[in-house]
């Protein structure tokens, strides 16, 4: 019995994935025995081919024969198109089902996660590494049978002819299984590196070409092409040490091939010498001899292949082993009315020593607007993601009208939650696609409308070449940061939640871009528990409550009035927001 961390094990849970494909790999099967009885045929078929026609002279089967090799042939065609096909079929639904598996299982993952992952590694996974598994899975058994199968016949043939000389030759079988361990383990060290190395590269190229504009600015062109081309070095290393190693263990099966060779040219003459071996039998042994010595190369070298896509599966298994976000609540809830209450909740993030948060208690009310501010790294965004549980509290309790976060089911909670960001994502879709999204897109044409118009963005949609249904491009690349921002307060008024939180969402915008928005967000604050997050102090003079957070804690709270004449750390960060130049 074989542990799941080994490589058997790994693959024989990798197995698992062709179940749905067992139809396709039953016909596949079907086809290689078919392959490989027609090698032996045609094998055997040497024999009296050699011995008819060259020694008897036999006029009707020299005109038999050849038929029946082209016979053969064909058969042997029809058998190939039919493995390779359904072998393919097999192969890619494989690598499909695991992409579309293992970036659902990236979807249900707890925040921490995306923190400890760059999202370059998880494209590794969900590209090469996938496609990987698809060549272990099905490519390297296809391989694997394929060519057992032709080993196993053509010694089936060779015993028939001669049992002799083919019991002699067999003495090669032992080491050629020693290489053949040795090469496999060599690969499984080297194989886990090459995939993880493939991560390292990407997320270093995706580093350089994201921040381009800095790159330049400062003048690091070179510093990140040496950070790079180091990486790259390293991924050449174990890339030719794979190369290496395949060459190496194919070099051995040829030279004890051709061993082998030797073994049956001495044993075949003395059989013959004998009397009990004819030249079409030698012909037999030599044609089946030469088939096994590519079949046991092609063994040796889907070595790479298996071991490459064991150690993909192993990295995809450890995100499909990974546990989902915690959702036991089974309290249901239609529409909350959205009193959001914080009773000394501690956060930490995963690695970290200080929290992230600690012991912050306040209460934010229906209709009400809370600001949080603070300096940079205080804990603001920290706080406000524990509201929809994308982290999770490490101590205290959040409630919701009056129940705990953890007692609803985890779609109910969020269904209640608007979001608006700094940095808004949208998706390479039309404007409209992009406003009623997920669970919206079946809004009617006129709630549609009425979002555009409350969010200020009907003013620029109606000037776009195809109105909302025009495209903008992936990440929004088409539209403004202005333009951007609305599209997202109109996916938030659509959704009409009663909590919204709005993430420093005027911070990046020029002035009439800001008034356009600040706008578009008056009207979608009114009857809401909301919750800002600013930099700009001048966006909150209206807020019902300001918490100020400094390391995590809650300094200071009050109105926007009251803070400014406590002449604490909220009145300082407002001195140096609008102090006069000297």
């Amino acid at each position: 019995m074989s542990e799941p961390g080994s490589p058997w094990g790994v693959y024989r849970r990798l197995l698992g994935f062709a179940r749905p494909y067992q139809t396709l790999l039953g016909i596949a099967a079907v086809g290689m025995l078919i392959e490989a009885a027609a090698a032996g045929a045609f094998a055997k078929l040497m024999e009296p081919v050699v011995d008819a026609t060259f020694i008897e002279k036999d006029a009707d089967l020299s005109i038999l024969l050849p038929l029946a090799i082209v016979g053969l042939f064909v058969l042997r065609g029809i058998a190939g198109y039919l493995t390779d096909v359904n072998m393919a079929r097999a192969g890619r639904g494989i690598a499909r089902d695991m992409r579309v598996g293992v970036l659902g299982k990236y979807l249900r993952l707890p925040g921490m996660r995306f923190d400890s992952e760059p999202v370059p590694s998880m494209l590794v996974r969900l590209g090469s590494d996938s496609d990987q598994v698809a060549q272990a899975a099905i490519d390297a058994m296809k391989v694997m049978v394929q060519q057992s199968l032709q080993v196993i016949v053509m010694l089936g043939v060779m015993l028939y002819t001669s049992w002799q000389v083919t019991i002699a030759i067999l003495i090669m079988a032992p080491p050629l299984a020693w290489v053949m361990d040795k090469v496999g383990k060599r690969y499984r060290r080297i194989s886990h590196k090459i995939q993880e190395s493939g991560a390292a590269l990407m997320q270093s190229a995706d580093q350089a070409l994201g921040g381009q504009q800095e790159v330049k600015v400062y003048g690091a062109q070179e510093v990140e092409l040496a950070r790079y081309r180091t990486q790259a070095d390293h991924h050449l290393k174990l890339s030719l040490k794979v190369e290496s190693t395949r060459s190496i263990s194919s070099a051995m099966v040829q030279l004890m091939g051709s061993i082998g060779l030797a073994l049956l040219l001495f044993f075949a003459g003395r059989e013959a010498l004998a009397g009990r071996l004819t030249a079409g039998g030698f012909v037999t042994l030599m044609i089946s001899m030469m088939a096994i010595i590519p079949s046991l190369k092609s063994l040796t070298n889907v070595q790479g292949m298996l071991q490459r896509g064991v150690a993909s599966a192993d990295r995809l298994f450890d995100v499909v082993d990974a546990p989902d976000e915690a959702d036991t609540g089974t309290r249901t809830l239609e529409r909350a009315q959205g009193l959001i209450e914080f009773r000394n909740v501690s956060a930490r993030y995963e690695g970290q020593g200080a929290p992230a948060l600690s012991d912050a208690s306040f209460i934010a009310r229906p209709g009400t607007v809370t600001a949080i501010v603070g300096r940079s790294g205080s804990g603001k965004s920290t706080l406000i993601k524990l509201i929809p549980r994308f982290y999770e509290v490490e101590s205290g309790e959040i409630l919701l009208d009056g129940h705990p976060l953890r007692e609803y089911r985890l779609a109910d909670l969020r269904r209640q939650i608007a979001l608006v960001s700094q940095q808004v994502m949208l998706f390479d879709g039309s404007v409209a696609a992009n406003i009623a999204y997920g669970e919206m897109e079946q809004a009617a044409p006129e709630q549609l409308d009425r979002a555009i118009r409350g969010a200020n963005a009907m003013e620029f949609v109606e000037r776009l070449p195809e109105g909302a249904m025009t495209s903008v491009g992936a990440k929004g690349g088409r539209l403004s940061g202005g333009q951007r921002q609305r599209v997202a307060i109109a996916r938030a008024m659509l959704k009409d939640a009663p909590i919204l939180i709005l993430d420093e969402a005027t911070a990046a915008l020029d002035t009439e871009s800001e008034r356009l928005v600040q706008d578009a967000l008056n009207r979608l604050m009114p009857d809401r528990t909301t919750l800002v997050i600013a930099h700009r102090l001048s966006t909150i003079e209206h807020a019902d409550q300001v918490l100020v957070l400094d390391e995590g804690r809650i300094v200071e709270r009050g109105t926007h009035t009251e803070l400014l004449a406590k002449e604490g750390l909220y009145a300082h960060l407002h001195r140096m927001q609008f102090r006069e130049p000297q």
